[in-house]
């Protein structure tokens, strides 16, 4: 089959960026690098926007939101229903692109990264077409909006996935976007820039300019014509957003990171709670910023709990992203793949218990960012690995002695992204949920929900993505007094 990049370069896509309906020549000189994760070899070079480029993404933007934000609801709809379309389409010249660009095991990014992508363009779609933009308070009308002009900053680790996380719900409700992806992972935001032109949204609805932070994401988030910025990223990344949004009053959202707590309980079942735990934990190589990485446990459950998490951590297949038979491929980039290395290396000094992996390559891999899937045990709150984002496939198996002490645990950290909780009786169950401080909490590793609103307490950030709530972002509230 034809290549991600045989086709982008193909289409005249490479090197250019969409704005106005257009694939435009960028206006700077500045150029970043793709690099395969599997190979540490440089695949093509691409533009790096400039404010030049970021005026003209959002003066047509601003132009279209006149009459994009006036548009029927059932328009826009259908307008939804053909990008899905189109993507579900590309499935495998997505993943393909997914494998190159971030080394995702390519079984994965057909069976999760990308339906799950497509999941958030249908929700968008569904919460639209019944959503109530008018609601009737004695004789007030309370309207719903489109805020205007949305800047929105995509990261590299689930790269269409929060496009369509974002992009989608804001064009629901009518805003007009500026899209930047992460500059680590460019090529799908082309092919899903494609999507969009081949669905016929209006010239100047969707814009893309690609960039690095201090380039292109700073120009937009300081910029006066932009009416709200939606960030996902790192809590060091969100900040520097938020102080250059700040001038401006604009609306800004914040999706950050997470050091998510498992908490299993006395009564669960010990070889389903840790086994899907650890591949919980590990799903994306780790690279998720609510992938619960801290294991809490009982203490007196330790030496049976330690066997499970080392046999099912062993059981992962690292190696060739394109193999059929590879469950997790290569981290991201280079930082990432260095950073975990560093952090292993943490562990072992602070004296934590290695169960498995460690630093270096798994065997027979001599080339390439691959991590050694690495569970810790014994390890203490208070250590650097329970409480810094890793964003890696580490496990910390951290003892607790009472439910109480575990809660205490599942709080310990300036995060509250996501949690799980394991056990048998749900009023026990749900009575410790109901204690963590996170914006998301899973129960027995419930199916994933698209409705279910996404979100951080603490510096995870603040807002809420996925389903009404995704909505509702992108939304002003207006009362209009003697209406009825």
């Amino acid at each position: 089959m034809t290549t991600p990049l045989e086709h982008l370069s193909r289409n005249g896509r490479l090197g250019r960026f969409f704005i106005d309906g257009e694939w435009r020549e960028p206006q700077g000189t500045a150029t970043g690098v793709v690099v395969n994760p599997a190979t540490e070899e440089a695949v093509t070079r691409f533009p790096l926007g400039n404010g030049e480029d970021v005026d003209a993404a959002v003066s047509a933007a601003r132009r279209a939101f006149a009459t994009w934000s006036r548009t029927k609801p059932e328009f826009r709809a259908g307008l939804l229903d053909r990008l899905q379309a189109l993507l579900e389409a590309r499935i495998e010249l997505l993943a393909q692109c997914l494998t190159l660009e971030m080394g995702a095991a390519i079984g994965y990014a057909r069976t999760a990264q990308l339906p799950l992508a497509i999941a958030h363009v249908q929700v968008a779609r569904d919460v639209l077409t019944t959503f109530p933009f008018v609601e009737q308070r004695g004789h007030t009308a309370v309207t719903r909006e489109p805020i205007g002009v949305c800047a929105l900053i995509t990261p590299w680790n689930w790269p269409l996935y929060q496009i369509t996380a974002k992009v989608a719900p804001a064009l629901a409700a009518g805003c007009t976007v500026v899209l930047k992806p992460s500059e680590l992972s460019p090529l799908s935001a082309l092919l899903f820039a494609e999507a969009i032109e081949e669905a016929g949204f209006p010239a100047g609805v969707f814009n893309l300019v690609q960039g690095n932070g201090p380039g292109v994401g700073a120009g937009l988030a300081s910029h006066a014509d932009v009416d709200m910025i939606s960030i996902t990223g790192s809590t060091r990344a969100g900040i520097a957003v938020a102080e250059a949004a700040a001038p401006t009053v604009k609306r800004v959202a914040q999706e950050l990171g997470g050091k998510s707590p498992n908490v299993i309980l006395p009564d669960a079942d010990l070889d389903r709670a840790v086994s899907l735990g650890i591949a919980a934990a590990f799903r994306n190589l780790g690279q998720s910023c609510s992938a619960p990485t801290r294991m809490i446990v009982p203490r007196a459950l330790l030496s049976e709990i330690e066997p499970i998490a080392k046999r099912a951590a062993d059981e992962i297949v690292v190696g060739d992203p394109l193999s059929e038979a590879t469950t997790h491929g290569a981290i991201a980039n280079r930082a990432q793949f260095d950073r975990i290395q560093t952090m292993i290396g943490v562990g072992i000094s602070e004296g934590a218990k290695l169960l498995t992996g460690g630093q270096g390559r798994p065997a027979g891999l001599n080339v390439g960012l691959y991590i050694k899937p690495t569970v810790f045990s014994e390890v203490r709150t208070g250590m650097r690995i329970a409480q810094e984002e890793i964003f890696g496939p580490v496990l910390c198996i951290i003892p607790y002695e009472t439910v109480e002490e575990a809660i205490t645990i599942a709080n310990d950290t300036v995060y509250g992204l996501g949690a799980h909780v394991q056990g048998k009786d749900m009023d026990v169950v749900k009575d410790v949920a109901s204690q963590i401080r996170a914006g998301q909490v899973h129960l027995n590793y419930p199916a994933w929900d698209p409705h279910a609103p996404f979100g951080g307490f603490k510096h995870s950030g603040n807002g809420r993505e996925y389903g009404l709530e995704g909505l509702l972002e992108y939304l002003e509230v207006k009362s209009i007094l003697g209406y009825f």
